[in-house]
């Protein structure tokens, strides 16, 4: 597998797997906890979850699938904005340890900008930090002048990630955002990096693809992990989708071939609004 170094130095999965969705109902509970296990076996040990999904349905059914691999993995989780004031993040963080039946999350992240002021959310952080209950912090959602912003307050410029929506369709964040971040050594986390689902049947990827012996969503994998300061997360349940997500690591794109996804899919020309899923 393929890392990705953090601002702390650690080195983490490049490809990841991601869980929304997932944990909502019950009878997909079974073929769910499958699907962790093997994104595990075949490297995919990034397991990126949040409070939201399935309003902690998702962080219970992680817990299952990963009983007795702990210690393998590297475990994201993420906390409500209406959450993350001074006094409740430490409530809601714990609230997500019993879920998960951890006694640590790897990264904990805001999900998206709320209104409790970024200083005292940092503040909350370092606290669960300090304490063991967290090992690293970060953000998701946050635009450059969020990141900016973020950058002036205490605790701020020890953020690991920014996990954000990225993929050939959604590219805005290339005109200032991922400039601004690798200026300051902060990784983006690429979710929705097939566009839910729509990027499988794009005609130009899939010509890319047959090049490859690869699928359209494969390629578009690709384009996300040629950067090697991103951290992609597709969501899969299905073990052929698990399967060749693994496999798009190998797959190298020519010039030829991002020339082709630049000419269908555009690069920004200037600031876009953030989008978000």
């Amino acid at each position: 597998m393929k890392t990705v170094q953090l601002l702390s130095g650690e080195k983490v999965p490049q490809l990841g797997l991601g869980t929304w969705k997932m944990g909502e109902r019950g009878g997909s509970k079974r073929e769910e906890i499958a699907a962790v296990q093997l994104a595990i076996d075949l490297g995919m040990t990034l397991i990126d979850t949040a409070e939201m999904y399935g309003e902690g349905g998702s962080e219970k059914m992680i817990a299952e699938a990963i009983s007795g691999r702990r210690d393998k993995l590297f475990l994201v989780s993420k906390i409500y904005p209406h959450n993350a004031s001074r006094t409740n993040t430490q409530v809601a963080c714990e609230r997500s340890l019993r879920r998960l039946n951890t006694d640590r999350i790897d990264l904990y992240l805001l999900h998206w900008r709320g209104r409790p002021p970024l200083s005292e959310t940092m503040e909350a952080f370092q606290k669960l930090k300090a304490d063991g209950k967290i090992r690293h912090y970060g953000v998701s959602n946050l635009d450059t002048s969020d990141m900016e912003e973020l950058w002036g307050v205490d605790g701020g410029p020890l953020t690991q990630v920014n996990q954000v929506y990225y993929n050939p369709a959604a590219r805005g964040i290339e005109f200032d955002l991922l400039p601004w971040q690798r200026k300051h050594r902060v990784p983006i986390m690429a979710y929705s990096p097939v566009d839910q689902a729509k990027l499988a049947t794009d005609r130009t990827l899939a010509a890319i693809g047959k090049r490859h012996s690869a699928t359209a969503a494969q390629v578009a994998l690709a384009w996300g992990l040629r950067h090697p300061d991103s951290i992609v997360i597709p969501k899969a349940v299905k073990p052929e989708h698990l399967r060749q997500n693994a496999a798009a690591l190998d797959i190298k794109l020519t010039p030829e071939d991002l020339a082709e996804i630049d000419k269908a899919f555009p690069p920004p020309k200037k600031k876009q609004r953030m989008e978000m899923t």
